[in-house]
């Protein structure tokens, strides 16, 4: 590699550091970088890891010299797309996330952790977070049952989450785990805890760690860990590293952890060269393990520096003055003041009445082709499951489809996911007590709502290709008569529940040809799959699970993206968690039987664990034409635009506070932070800066602006959040106009 650096130039030429607002043209000019180095930089034989099938050279391969890096998945696509367009698919590089490299890295150079850490030599494997922190409170149940690792007010899942969550902070930040009780008994002095609390974490997580590192299991924490304090100090990989890579570019780096930093450190000072993007109105993931400040520091690295002063959306007309409405105003603000008709507002007295007559106000536009369904994005502090549904809902009717953007809500929301873990309860044997008459009837609707008989094809329904689309028929088990089934047909038992004939319903002539057929389909294959399973054909549940989702739900039908989605996480969950359970049962073999597992799972699920997001892949057709809905945090990590925004529940002082997107003593694990108390009145400072990010973040994302306000919130309660005086503002700018 070092014959290779003059022609990037000399280290003081070639590492540059970007600095622009949101939308300024950033990530353009890393493209435009990537282009120069490029063809300059000189690409190495293939590694071990990128060989073929049984470790063979393909013929020309190279290895990638350049690392490119996004803040998180999503953007990573986006990102390599545009370097491949650009350079027409011609240059190798490395594209992938902060933590998606350090995952990478452990799991590669893992044989040089077994030799420095005296781990046991086993591949290893990481724990979804659905997962870990089931196993990291079945470890830690004695503590839990003693009321020992409790606070006031915290539920039992939600202490160990935050526990684990404490071991990811300091990992993320560079901070030694066992600093862990010490920081928070400082920072937390007086304040929901105590030093025995505080010290009994620290015990907890590192008997966690030493379970996981025994059993070859890993978490975000760990992987983390293991990178900054084990893995990036090794000469031996340092060398390695080195030698890989003369370039790397990172695109916004104010959302990278601190060690993301300590990394960049090591390649500039072996000679690679750097090219970095940084939003100083950034930091979405702040208060999520992300050192804005830290990261900015990286400035000092870099001899040439770009300001890119372009300012988009309603930025430059409108952010300083809504900055001092909502941040500086303390309550005062001019009369008067008029603000450009690009700002509207749109009041009402209930939520409800808010909800129906933003929708409406989507419609109307949307039909006088004002604007286009997937230009609009409805945005919230907090989008609850009521207002996705009523927005989706109102806007179905009128044709307008509404797609959730990153909706991270527990897979047992899904009508779809409920109704497969019914079967799985029907199928195997001593899981009676998870299925009831009320899950039997939602089961039939879904699994009997597939068609009989002939398709019939229409010609003015889109479809994909120009292929005409199926138009579903009625459903052929509607509610009435899955209730009517269910009170009549369901057979309870502990051992083998089950669903009798129709004929055991009395008047089962009432339920009709369409449904009984249905019916009888859907028992049927309950037998058979029941049969198979006792003569061992039926090889996993995960087998059961793919067969009723090609049989019932996508044989027939194109469902919604979002359904889609929910049904690849349950795979994708569900494949997780065998494999775990069975590495487990491997080391430290049970009595535990099949259907107990599974029981476990149905359990897990049911439960409301918020499972991790599947592997992301870009909607098409007519769920690429909808309405975006989403929350703050996820559509500013989306780096999305829209032409039009509604800020819905604008009056609601959630925009104040960081709500979900902020862990559990998060503020103490920052590089300038560590060791001092938080005080109250940092705690109200870092609220404004983060509202004031928000403001200048979305305003640069959009051109027209509407402020949905209710003067009462879902609970009755009067709406005085913080934009109350830009709604204000907006109100009598409107009707002095």
């Amino acid at each position: 590699m070092l014959t290779n650096l003059h022609k990037l130039g000399t280290q003081a030429e070639k590492s540059i550091w970007i600095v622009g607002a949101a939308r300024s043209g950033k990530t353009d000019r890393l493209v435009e970088q990537f282009c120069v180095w490029s063809k300059t930089v000189k690409t190495g034989p293939a590694t071990v890891s990128s060989r073929g099938p049984g470790g063979r050279r393909r013929a020309g391969q190279t290895a990638p010299a350049i690392l490119v890096l996004a803040a998180n998945g999503d953007n990573r696509l986006e990102l390599a797309d545009r370097i491949a367009i650009a350079t027409q698919g011609k240059n190798a590089f490395h594209s992938t996330t902060p933590f998606g490299f350090f995952e990478q890295e452990v799991l590669l150079f893992w044989p040089l952790l077994v030799q420095s850490l005296d781990l046991r030599a086993q591949f290893p494997r990481r724990l979804q977070p659905e997962t870990e922190l089931e196993l990291a409170a079945r470890l830690w149940r004695p503590s839990l049952d003693e009321g020992i690792l409790q606070q006031t007010g915290v539920s039992q899942n939600r202490m160990v989450r935050r526990t684990l969550d404490l071991l990811q902070l300091a990992a993320v930040s560079g901070t030694p785990r066992e600093e862990i009780p010490r920081i928070l008994e400082q920072g937390f002095v007086g304040a929901g805890g105590s030093n025995q609390l505080w010290a009994t974490a620290g015990e907890l997580l590192e008997s966690w760690r030493e379970w996981c590192l025994k059993r070859g299991f890993l978490t975000y924490g760990i992987v983390c860990e293991l990178y900054w304090r084990d893995l990036l100090p090794n000469p031996a990989y340092q060398e390695q590293l080195a030698s890989r890579y003369q370039a790397v570019i990172a695109d916004d780096v104010d959302d990278y952890p601190a060690i993301s930093r300590d990394l960049f450190d090591r390649m500039l000072d072996a000679g690679a060269a750097g090219a970095f993007s940084y939003n100083p109105d950034g930091g979405v993931r702040l208060g999520l393990g992300a050192d804005t400040e830290y990261l900015g520091e990286l400035e000092s690295r870099c001899a040439k520096v770009e300001n890119l002063a372009a300012r988009s959306g309603l930025a430059p007309e409108i952010a300083e003055v809504a900055i001092d409405l909502a941040v500086n105003s303390e309550g005062v603000y001019p009369l008067g003041l008029s603000l450009p008709p690009s700002v509207r507002s749109l009041e009402t007295t209930s939520r409800a009445q808010l909800l129906r007559e933003t929708a409406e106000l989507i419609v109307d536009a949307v039909k006088s082709k004002a604007v286009e369904p997937q230009d609009i994005a409805v945005i919230a502090p907090g989008m609850d499951a009521i207002a996705r549904y009523s927005l989706t809902e109102i806007l179905a009717r009128s044709g307008i489809a509404a797609a959730s953007l990153n909706d991270q809500r527990p897979l047992s929301t899904t009508p779809e996911i409920r109704a497969l873990l019914t079967l799985l309860a029907l199928v195997y044997p001593g899981l009676g007590r998870e299925v009831d008459r009320d899950a039997v009837a939602e089961m039939l609707v879904i699994l009997g709502s597939q068609k009989h008989g002939e398709v019939v094809e229409t010609e003015d329904s889109e479809s994909s290709f120009g292929i005409p689309a199926k138009m579903a028929n009625q459903k052929s088990i509607d509610p009435v008569r899955a209730g009517l089934i269910a009170d009549h047909c369901f057979c309870p038992d502990l051992d083998r529940p089950q669903l009798l004939a129709v004929e055991a319903f009395g008047r089962w002539d009432r339920l009709g040809h369409r449904a009984a057929f249905a019916y009888k389909q859907i028992v049927e294959w309950i037998e058979l799959q029941r049969s198979q399973q006792q003569e061992r054909l039926l090889p996993s549940p995960i087998a059961l699970l793919d067969r009723a989702i090609q049989k019932f739900l996508i044989s027939d039908r194109n469902l919604p993206y979002d359904r889609l989605s929910a049904l690849r996480e349950l795979m994708e969950t569900a494949a997780h968690y065998w494999e775990i359970h069975g590495r487990m049962q491997r080391q430290e073999p049970t009595n535990h039987s099949e259907s107990e597992t599974i029981a476990q799972f149905i359990k897990l699920l049911r439960t409301g664990t918020v499972t991790a997001n599947p592997f992301p892949v870009r909607p098409e057709g007519p769920a690429a034409r909808a309405v975006t809905l989403a929350n703050i945090f996820q559509y500013r990590s989306s780096r999305r635009a829209h032409k039009w925004h509604f800020w819905l529940d604008a009056g609601s002082p959630l925009w104040l506070s960081g709500g979900a997107a902020t862990l559990f003593g998060a503020p103490l694990f920052v590089r300038s932070q560590l060791g001092r108390p938080w005080q109250t009145e940092e705690e109200t400072a870092a609220d404004q800066q983060r509202l004031r990010r928000i403001l200048v973040d979305l305003l640069s994302r959009t051109r027209l602006l509407y402020l949905c306000h209710s003067e009462l919130a879902v609970n009755g309660q009067e709406q005085t959040g913080p934009l109350l005086p830009l709604i204000n503002s907006s109100v009598s700018s409107q009707q002095s106009g």
